[in-house]
Formats: C-alpha cells, structure tokens, sequence
C-alpha cells in the first residue's frame, strides 16, 4: 500500500468517525477527529496535485479550525 493509500484511507477513517461523533452530540471531539481527517485528505490532494481535493478539504480547515477556537473560547 502507498502512502497516498494510507493517507487516503486514515482520511476517510477519520471524516466518517467525525460525522458519527457529530450525529452523536460528542463536542468537541468530533471537530478534533473530522479536521484531522480533513488535514490528511487536503495533504492527499497536494500529493496527487488534485485541486478539486485541496479545494475541498483545504476549505474545510479553517472552519473547523473556528469551530475548534470557539469551544476553546478564543472566539
């Protein structure tokens, strides 16, 4: 298996136990578990040079990074 391949699996792993915590109520675990999931397929996505990728978790980044901030009451 590649490193891409791990990339992309711990990714995916990581976004759908996020969007299980979430329909679950656990906060701010959920933030922590899908942004990490994010992180790894927006470094997927600069690996393979695929902009659609970055674009789309690239994005996700700073709102979960505000929603991270917020629980933290730096916001």
């Amino acid at each position: 298996m590649t490193r891409l391949s791990i990339f992309k699996w711990l990714g995916t792993s990581l976004v759908l136990s996020g969007i299980l915590l979430t329909n679950l109520n656990i906060y701010p675990l959920n933030i922590i578990i899908h942004g990490s999931g994010s992180l790894l397929w927006t470094w997927a996505g600069f690996i393979s040079k695929d902009r659609a990728l970055m674009t789309n978790f690239g994005l996700q980044l700073p709102l979960f990074g505000a929603g991270f901030a917020k629980v933290m009451g730096w916001i």
